[in-house]
């Protein structure tokens, strides 16, 4: 899985990116078929806006985001709204009927 974690009109803190870079394996746990996931942190207003788009097979991208007061608050919702769109659509491919023999 590739992870990409960059800021735009501003530097993102060692301790920020590293916090992270720790939470994101979570998300594999959630859906092991990930490609690719890339964190952007928007510092361009007041309040930093951290947006997560992942790439899973067979499917178009995911995408949160979300505006809080500081980096690790956004981020942490971003996951959790990220989180939820994955377990939705993981519930949703995963066949749930069992087969009788015929």
């Amino acid at each position: 899985m590739q992870v990409s974690i960059s800021a735009r009109h501003g530097s993102l803190a060692k301790e920020s990116q590293e916090y992270i870079e720790r939470k994101l394996p979570k998300l594999s746990h959630i859906f092991e078929r990930l490609i690719s996931i890339n964190v952007t942190v928007d510092f361009q207003t007041n309040e930093p806006e951290v947006e997560l788009l992942v790439e899973a097979e067979h499917k178009h991208d995911f995408v949160a985001r979300e505006r809080a007061e500081s980096v690790t608050a956004a981020f942490d919702q971003t996951l959790e709204k990220m989180e939820g769109q994955l377990r939705r659509y993981k519930e949703k491919i995963t066949d749930h009927h069992r087969r009788t023999p015929a």
